[in-house]
């Protein structure tokens, strides 16, 4: 009971700020897009560390675009993004083509219901690297905390993907990313099981795609993250791998060290 009490108090005091206070100079449309009261109080409680408003804004995110979504997941983007984009533009989550990962996505957008209309789902063979995705019909492809499981499915699966993501922009688009950061110090080694990647890294998979990097933004970066725990970046929150072990310490921390990386294709 003290738990449920203590989120409630703490998505009051984040709602008790009017939004547009806090970004000012956002686009409006993604700020109200953020305040959706449709958005579920667990997503809304990560904002203070996801910075969404801020980020979708410097990736240049904007209502009439066609804007692609690698591997949502649970949806966390896609409760912003897809009404976002319902009246003005397109919202395509794209996810792998396995059955599976497939009818993830049905679900996902099924789930929004008249909220996410318009929005549509999308495959992409990370064996091959082939997408439905048009070729030059994207405005922006998004990709958030995804690109060190392609990294770890092998040499050739990230690489494979990247150029899909060229292949599906328009000259001029941006493929915005965000993932976990690990120092550039650290053993290489580590990108293959810690949840971490070496920004070096993810420039190499841009840079030989072909796209160009445009800016980067420390809006993610969290400094109290040493990026060395036992479990890797589960051991954070929102996983906290290690339960009630180091709970408060963990908690304290917050989530995860991010790089966030805005990348184009050339025109």
């Amino acid at each position: 009971m003290f738990r449920l009490t203590l989120a409630a108090f703490a998505l009051s005091l984040l709602c008790a700020t009017p939004l547009a206070a806090r970004t000012t100079g956002a686009d409006p449309a993604i700020v109200a897009a953020v305040a959706d009261t449709h958005r579920t109080a667990a997503n809304r409680l990560r904002d203070k560390y996801r910075h969404p408003v801020e980020t979708l804004s410097f990736f240049g995110v904007k209502p009439g675009q066609t804007v692609v979504e690698y591997s949502p997941g649970g949806g966390w983007y896609t409760e912003i993004l897809a009404p976002l984009l319902h009246h003005k533009g397109r919202y395509v989550a794209l996810a792998g083509a396995t059955p599976k990962a497939q009818a993830g996505l049905t679900k996902l957008l099924a789930g929004g219901g008249t909220r996410y209309a318009g929005a549509t789902a999308a495959s992409i063979d990370t064996a091959t690297g082939k997408s439905n995705v048009a070729p030059g019909s994207a405005d922006v492809v998004l990709t958030f905390r995804n690109v060190h499981n392609l990294v770890f499915d092998g040499p050739d699966t990230a690489p494979r993907v990247f150029a899909a993501f060229f292949k599906m922009l328009k000259p001029g688009g941006t493929l915005g990313v965000v993932d976990h950061r690990l120092p550039e110090r650290r053993d290489s080694k580590l990108e293959k099981s810690s949840g971490y990647l070496k920004r070096s890294t993810v420039m190499k998979l841009a840079t030989a795609a072909g796209f160009r990097l445009a800016a980067e933004s420390q809006v993610n970066a969290n400094p109290k993250d040493s990026a060395d725990y036992p479990n890797g970046v589960w051991t954070l929150p929102p996983t906290l791998e290690e339960g009630d072990k180091d709970r408060a310490r963990y908690l304290a921390i917050g989530e995860s060290d991010r790089m966030t990386l805005k990348f184009v294709k050339p025109r």
